[in-house]
């Protein structure tokens, strides 16, 4: 019988994303192993002195956060995955999140709730932070808008929130500067989401849901992000070449809580058209079915919507009934006629190309990547 490998988890167990790693680690290692893990308790870039010396181990997959923790892997002589967008490992695989698809949906979150001012709230420690920036800044700036930086102190925040353009969106770079934000509207007075909406990253639902009012989340797919790291240590274990290059992992879409439930848009015809498509979009409805729902012409409503948020009215209808297609996907447990049926396209094999025209994937390889 093979005895089973030997892996250490370098990786925190205070945090949503964390133990989203590890429960993907534990997935592979279900599925393909036998292996046994050494998991030390630790928050984010900690490591003790000489945690790994001595240690009879295959492998080990880390969040390598810190100088300290590359120094001791460097001497580690075994292979290595690292899930840290620090990339103070160069020689090794690195698997993080897709922090571009990440800033397009907290964009998309946001700019189809009809805003047209933005914020960013980043950490400036973090290189996902400035990637994530950076993305958003590009993105919005391709529809010609513009976006705030918010100030690294969160005591300054109040004054930044006070000081955007009113109605505002703001993309936070995970949910505890999200927290901070909404902290700061409460301090200066700004209504949420009325006058300033919030959406962070991580979905951590604890943190979320503690906040007031509970905080509006990308969800990254931390378990997809420990399954491919995982599977890239088997890889590197047996002996075989992996290459050691970026491996991102794009997010599984937004979860809405209360920080971000509003319809921000002066213009009552287009907000209207906006509630009737979430409402209705995956109830089979067409761009007719909008026009008459807000009594103006399809030609003055697709204006409208252009202006507004970038798009038609048909292809806002395609964007909701594909979000709630992936969430079904996700879920696990309905056929593919079925997800078809509740998510508005009424065959699969209308949702299969839809899928595949959009995601590059079709929806049964997409469930295979992110059920949950």
């Amino acid at each position: 019988m093979t005895p089973p490998r030997r892996v250490a988890l370098l990786i925190e167990t205070s945090n949503a994303y964390g133990r989203g790693l590890l429960r993907g680690v534990m997935g592979y290692a279900r599925r393909h192993g036998p292996w046994t893990f050494t998991l030390t308790e630790h928050g984010r870039g900690e490591v003790r002195r000489n945690e790994l010396a001595g240690w009879a181990g295959d492998g080990a997959i880390a969040r390598v956060e810190n100088r300290r923790v590359a120094a001791a892997l460097r001497g580690f002589g075994r292979p290595v995955v690292d899930v840290s967008a620090a990339r103070l490992l160069p020689a090794v695989p690195w698997v993080e999140t897709d922090d571009a698809a990440i800033a397009r949906a907290a964009a998309d979150h946001l700019r189809g709730r009809g805003f047209r001012h933005f914020g960013y709230c980043g950490d400036g420690r973090f290189n996902w932070s400035r990637w994530r920036r950076a993305a958003f800044r590009e993105y919005l700036a391709a529809s010609g808008l513009g976006c705030s930086d918010a100030p690294d102190r969160a005591d300054a925040l109040a004054g930044w929130v006070r000081g955007l353009p009113k109605p505002a969106g703001v993309f936070a770079c995970y949910d505890i500067r999200g927290r901070e934000v909404l902290d700061a509207c409460r301090r200066a007075g700004v209504r949420v989401p009325d006058e300033v909406a919030v959406v962070g990253v991580d979905d951590d639902e604890l943190l979320c849901e503690l906040s007031d009012p509970p905080l509006s989340s990308v969800v990254p797919d931390a378990a997809r992000a420990g399954w491919v790291a995982a599977e890239l240590l088997d890889a590197l274990m047996a002996g075989r070449e992996v290459a050691a290059v970026e491996h991102p992992i794009p997010p599984r879409g937004v979860t809405t809580r209360r920080s971000t439930d509003t319809l921000a848009v002066d213009d009552p015809d287009l907000a209207a058209a906006l509630r009737y498509i979430r409402e209705h979009a995956c109830d089979g409805i067409g761009v007719g079915e909008v026009v008459a729902e807000v009594a103006v012409s399809r030609r003055a409503l697709e204006g409208r919507f252009r202006r507004a948020l970038g798009r038609t009215p048909h292809a806002e209808i395609a964007r909701v009934r594909l979000e709630r297609a992936r969430e079904l996907l996700g879920r696990g447990g309905l056929t593919l006629e079925a997800v078809a049926r509740r998510s508005g396209f009424g065959h699969g094999e209308y949702l299969s190309t839809v899928f595949r025209r959009e995601f590059g994937m079709t929806p049964g390889e997409y469930r295979a990547r992110n059920a949950r």
